[in-house]
């Protein structure tokens, strides 16, 4: 499968880190970067990363591109992706965030692309993804949305509960590490809230996981809410979700049937330690339930608390999706 980045920020820089440590035998050939960035910058960015720390291998920038151990990528700085040649790309990853008009997220396949995969939520998204909640309905869609890192972590979880005793209503927090969105200091912004220091409040603000929930689980259109606070640190967020259940249980019951769930899924995974965030960084599920701060309520009430790094987790699933658009 021969992939292409365009955007080499957060996410984009990610997956070059996770494509960079697969076997030989994933069969992942990355063969094209584009980023407006000059190539000296997306060099010492990838290098030196403050969350997850210094690459530690080599890397080095040259005519052809980005070189990393010895493993030279190809570069571009072109704004306009038509200008980029894609030919033999089966898909593009757009990590740029800006791929939501049709006219944007089009020009990779314009440029020759097979296919392509936007890093986030798009309404110019044919269909959006959610492994573990409704990967089934990917079809052979050219254009394919990875919906944000919040709602992999809620959608397959809200799934799972779903299957073992039906959501009636629902709703979840994500206590979110801040983001490139906001302002290291006080600046305006269309949300007031989040016009404020990121790193020196805990900002409380909306999720797109709300309305993306409906999406990507139309059956349950209605029931789930949700809400954010964005939090002072850099890594790792989390999600506490309260969902009242249709059908009645024991707490046993349910912690059996929930347990037995997780364990069988592919994108969600569980803790019985009293983890903190920073423990779960470059984890690369897209929710880890925390069961110590799992519980019943009464026969039908159930809280569920998890963590998710927002960038790692989300980046795997990026791989994991156009795995299965290029083998569609």
């Amino acid at each position: 499968m021969k992939l292409a980045i365009n955007g080499f920020g957060r996410i984009g820089r990610t997956i070059l880190r996770q494509v960079l440590a697969l076997p030989q035998e994933s069969n992942i050939e990355l063969v094209l970067i584009n980023d407006i960035a000059p190539l000296e910058t997306c060099a010492y960015l990838f290098k030196y990363d403050s969350t997850f720390g210094p690459y530690p291998g080599t890397v080095a920038q040259g005519d052809a591109g980005l070189t990393v151990d010895g493993r030279t990528v190809p570069m571009t700085h072109s704004a306009d992706l038509t200008r980029v040649d894609l030919s033999g790309v089966d898909v593009l990853l757009d990590c740029t965030g800006i791929a939501r008009s049709t006219d944007v997220a089009r020009r990779g396949l314009s440029a020759g692309a097979g296919k392509v995969l936007i890093s986030g939520p798009s309404p110019a998204a044919e269909v959006t993804v959610v492994l573990g909640a409704n990967d089934d309905q990917l079809g052979s869609a050219r254009i394919v949305s990875n919906a944000s890192c919040t709602t992999n972590g809620l959608a397959p979880l809200i799934k799972v509960l779903d299957d073992i005793g039906g959501v009636a209503l629902g709703h979840m927090t994500t206590i979110h590490c801040y983001t490139n969105s906001q302002p290291m200091v006080d600046a305006p912004r269309g949300d007031l809230a989040r016009s404020r220091a990121g790193a020196l409040s805990m900002v409380p603000t909306t999720s797109s996981a709300t309305h993306l929930i409906d999406v990507v689980l139309p059956h349950l259109a209605g029931r789930i809410s949700g809400a954010a606070v964005r939090v002072p640190t850099a890594s790792v967020s989390a999600i506490d979700l309260v969902v009242t259940l249709e059908q009645s249980m024991s707490t046993d019951a349910f912690d059996d049937k929930f347990r037995r769930a997780i364990d069988a899924s592919s994108v969600l995974g569980r803790t019985d330690l009293p983890l903190v965030s920073s423990d779960l960084r470059a984890r690369p599920e897209s929710l880890v339930i925390a069961w110590p701060e799992t519980r019943m309520v009464g026969e039908n009430q159930v809280r569920v608390f998890g963590w998710y790094d927002n960038e790692w987790g989300f980046s795997a699933r990026m791989l994991d999706v156009a795995r299965l658009m290029a083998t569609d």
